[in-house]
Parts: structure tokens; C-alpha cells; sequence
């Protein structure tokens, strides 16, 4: 096994409790489907938001889903001129026999814009989710 990251991105519609940890979960829940991970497998995450949303920690979305023992940091990225809003990112340090090219890296609803040469990666677990997620409602 070997230790990997993995990226992911999503953005939230409100700096709301409730919108920064349903779109934190979702998030978390792609990046571990696309790459058939287990809790277990997670060394430690990095959750950052722009600062347009601090009503919540992302952290306590991790917590939620019962990652406990799982090494949590949250912080708040650069304010760059012009960059997307509400934005929810994580970095998962997961050990993994994946080679780097197998991670697939995950970004979500408008995050997509973020890294659109990654769409071909992550397209397909975010339509499925939205899709999915559409059918539920």
C-alpha cells in the first residue's frame, strides 16, 4: 500500500450549516466511491472553504459520517481576485495499491469549472450523483 492523494471539489449553494456539511458529505461519499475506499484507508483529510462559507466547519460532515479516528485539519484558501465561490475542497491522504494515474480525482456542480480537464474523471461520478440525487427528490 502506498499513500495517495486525492482531490476533490464541490461548492455550496448557502453559507448555511446545513448546505457547507450536505455538500461536504456528498463530496466525501463520491471521492470514497470513486476510488473503493474505506474509512479505513483514510490517513487524514484537509477540508478547506473559501471565506464565503464559515457557518461550519466541513470537518463535522467527516465526523458525521463516523470518521473519528480519522486526523481532520480545516482551513480557508487564498482569496484569489475573481475565483469561484463557495467552495468546499478536500485533499484525502488515503493508502491505497492504486497506482497515481488510477486515483480519480472528484469535483462536483459548479467546482467542476475548477478543473475542467479533469471532467472526463469526475463526470461521470458527478452526474450519477446529481442524477441520483435528482431521482431522490
Amino acid at each position: 500500500m502506498t499513500a495517495r492523494g486525492i482531490r476533490g471539489a464541490t461548492t455550496s449553494e448557502e453559507n448555511t450549516k446545513e448546505s457547507i456539511l450536505r455538500n461536504t458529505r456528498e463530496l466525501l461519499e463520491a471521492m470514497m466511491e470513486a476510488n473503493g475506499l474505506k474509512k479505513d484507508a483514510i490517513a487524514c483529510a484537509f477540508l478547506t472553504t473559501t471565506r464565503d462559507l464559515n457557518a461550519e466547519f466541513p470537518a463535522v460532515a467527516a465526523r458525521q459520517m463516523g470518521w473519528t479516528d480519522v486526523a481532520l485539519l480545516c482551513g480557508h484558501e487564498m482569496e484569489v481576485p475573481g475565483a469561484l465561490a463557495k467552495v468546499v475542497r478536500i485533499m484525502l491522504v488515503a493508502n491505497t495499491a492504486k497506482s497515481q494515474k488510477a486515483i480519480k480525482h472528484v469535483y462536483l456542480k459548479e467546482a467542476i469549472k475548477l478543473r475542467p480537464e479533469m471532467n472526463s474523471k469526475a463526470g461521470a461520478v458527478s452526474k450519477s450523483r446529481t442524477t441520483r440525487r435528482k431521482n431522490q427528490t
